[in-house]
């Protein structure tokens, strides 16, 4: 009778059996398990972007796990990381005036290339990621955009990892 009991129990657990935590990484990744996260360039006029890009991308990385943050002679890979553009489209224009915008989209695109440590100076994985978020354009301007990259950047840096982690 307790067997029969057991039973269910038993099946349940049979069946996570071969659950990990964590993303399935690439086969070309799967060796890489710690990161080394330079200061990334800057290829626009955004002042702080780079520092802004970088922790936007640490932050990404510590919250998916599947890598980890390290020095330079610890790691395994180098991620370079590059602010490659910022670009602004209008998303909503005034009623009176379609010229004279309400609402700004912004778009950051940030390219990178994940290198092995080693003397193969060839990037393994490489690729541009965006990411975009949404403004007003009332009041300060300036105030608005700086305070729309943190959030354009963590997005494109998710992109990133969820390509880094997951291959896709």
């Amino acid at each position: 009778m307790k067997a029969l009991l057991f039973l269910p129990i038993l099946l349940l657990l049979n069946a996570c059996a071969g659950y990990q935590l964590g993303g399935q990484k690439p086969d070309k990744l799967r060796h890489i398990r710690m990161v080394h996260l330079p200061l990334a360039q800057n290829r626009t006029l955004f002042p702080r972007a780079e520092a802004l890009a970088t922790n936007s991308l640490a932050d990404a990385l510590t919250q998916d796990g599947t890598y980890r943050l390290s020095t330079q002679e610890k790691s395994d890979a180098t991620l370079i990381l590059t602010v490659a553009k910022i670009d602004y489209s209008q998303a909503r224009s005034s009623e009176q005036d379609s010229l004279l915008s309400e609402e700004l989209e912004m778009r950051v695109t940030l390219d990178w290339q994940l290198f092995e440590k080693g003397p193969n100076t060839k990037p393994i994985e490489e690729g541009s990621s965006t990411g975009s978020t949404r403004l007003f354009a009332r009041g300060n301007l300036q105030t608005a955009r700086n305070g729309a990259l943190p959030d354009a950047l963590m997005r494109a840096s998710q992109n990133i990892i969820s390509r880094l982690a997951d291959g896709f």
